[in-house]
């Protein structure tokens, strides 16, 4: 009787103290994203739960301009930004005290697909059709970008010259989309799920992935802070990061389930079968920790183009031992 007593007493108490953490205010936080399938561990961690659990309400803020989001975050409009990682480079060289501190969440985000009807499988197709002697192909691309290097990259290693090809740059995403789907150019280099769409819905085919031009776990974006931020907030940040991992574990675990919530928020503007599809193409789990060797090089490449102007290397801003401990936890 006596054991049942303190049992039961162990239960009370530990109901009271859920209660007790309910009853507890959430604190309010704003996060600054773009769109890319990557992004989707932020999305689904709003709409499950999984930050609400944590004690964070957090609202989310879209910008179209990678350079809007990081000003946000450097003037104190947001407190966690989820940005292309070559953002908090500029940031860094323009005197923002900005620390990364994960990757966002997913892996094989960038894509270069070619229309099915090229019959392209793989990147060395299009080296071949340079060979025959075939019509010059556009490909389109953002200047400047993670997207032109993959390009570039590709290039380097199989000899093909920058006039072998039409490179065809825009600064609007949606428009790049559009002319791929329009066929006004024959290659498109972009990021999920905007290429899923074109693979399901136009028989486009991927020729090469961010994770094999580079490695399986080289991000597309990264969650950046302010230094203040992660010196006089720590538990904020960590809070925010088991939010993540929570939804990672939902993405993994349950794909059609995730599906789910991101087409509630209707943040990505496609079919959920294209969602569904880019969640189980991905290359590996989704995880958070970056490949820091692979993101300076990238940087090292930009620099050496004139599109980074500064010093800044990766071991200045980049703090990732919180979310190392986690997701050992």
């Amino acid at each position: 009787m006596k054991r049942f007593v303190v049992t039961v007493c162990a239960a009370a108490l530990a109901i009271a103290g859920a209660a007790q953490a309910a009853d507890k205010p959430l604190t309010k936080v704003k996060a600054g994203h773009l769109v890319a399938i990557d992004m989707a561990p932020l999305f689904v961690a709003k709409e499950s739960g999984c930050f609400t659990q944590q004690g964070l309400d957090v609202e989310t803020v879209f910008f179209a301009n990678p350079g809007d989001n990081n000003a946000a975050l450097a003037g104190g409009a947001i407190d966690f930004s989820t940005n292309p990682f070559t953002l908090p480079f500029f940031a860094a060289n323009s005197g923002v005290p900005i620390r990364v501190i994960s990757a966002a969440g997913g892996w094989g985000v960038m894509e270069v697909v070619a229309h099915g009807k090229l019959g392209f499988k793989s990147m060395d197709d299009l080296k071949g059709h340079i060979k025959a002697g075939k019509p010059k192909l556009k490909i389109a691309t953002l200047q400047g970008d993670t997207l032109e290097l993959i390009l570039k990259r590709e290039f380097a290693r199989l000899s093909i010259a920058d006039k072998d090809v039409e490179l065809v740059y825009f600064n609007d995403l949606l428009a790049m989309v559009e002319s791929f789907r329009t066929g006004r150019v024959d290659l498109l280099s972009h990021i999920k799920p905007y290429t899923t769409d074109m693979v399901v819905s136009k028989g486009a085919t991927v020729l090469t992935t961010n994770a094999k031009t580079y490695s399986m776990t080289t991000p597309n974006t990264v969650v950046s802070v302010l230094e203040k931020t992660l010196k006089d907030r720590p538990q904020i940040v960590q809070a925010y990061l088991k939010g993540l991992i929570c939804a990672a574990a939902i993405i993994n675990k349950q794909p059609e389930k995730a599906t789910e919530y991101l087409a509630k928020g209707n943040y990505y503007r496609v079919p959920p079968k294209v969602l569904l599809s880019s969640l189980k193409a991905a290359p590996g789990p989704v995880t958070f920790t970056p490949d820091v060797v692979a993101i300076q090089s990238v940087v090292d490449e930009l620099t050496k183009l004139g599109y980074v102007k500064g010093t800044t290397g990766a071991a200045d801003i980049f703090r990732l031992d919180m979310i190392k401990a986690l997701e050992k936890q």
